[in-house]
């Protein structure tokens, strides 16, 4: 199976720019960004979406979401933002590799679309 891009930025095999990373994750800015800061929080490990992630995953999970508020205090998003996780196609999934959208910056409208 070939590598998913973010395997590759994981890899360093292509660039991004790095807003966090330890040895579970990595925090990239996203090229086509829908907010003044858009991030996506990235696992290492490889898991499709969040519909496959097994028991075994909580620890990383609970690990990504607790990088969230780090995020917001670092960066200042006291006004708030906004985590989104796309499963599947007709979810807006795009890249087969989990990953957290982070976005800030503006309000955003509800319902999402």
């Amino acid at each position: 199976m070939e590598k998913t891009i973010f395997q590759k930025i994981i890899d360093r095999e292509i660039p991004a720019t790095i807003e966090h990373e330890d040895d579970k994750c990595i925090v990239i800015h996203d090229i086509a960004a829908q907010a003044p800061t858009h991030l996506l929080l990235i696992p290492k490990k490889l898991i499709a979406r969040i519909g496959e992630a097994t028991p075994e995953d909580a620890e990383l999970l609970g690990h990504m979401m607790t990088i969230i508020p780090k995020l917001a205090a670092k960066l200042g998003w006291s006004d708030g933002f906004r985590t989104v996780i796309n499963n599947g196609p007709h979810g807006g999934e795009a890249v087969p590799h989990l990953h957290i959208h982070l976005l800030a910056g503006r309000q955003m409208a509800w319902p999402p679309g």
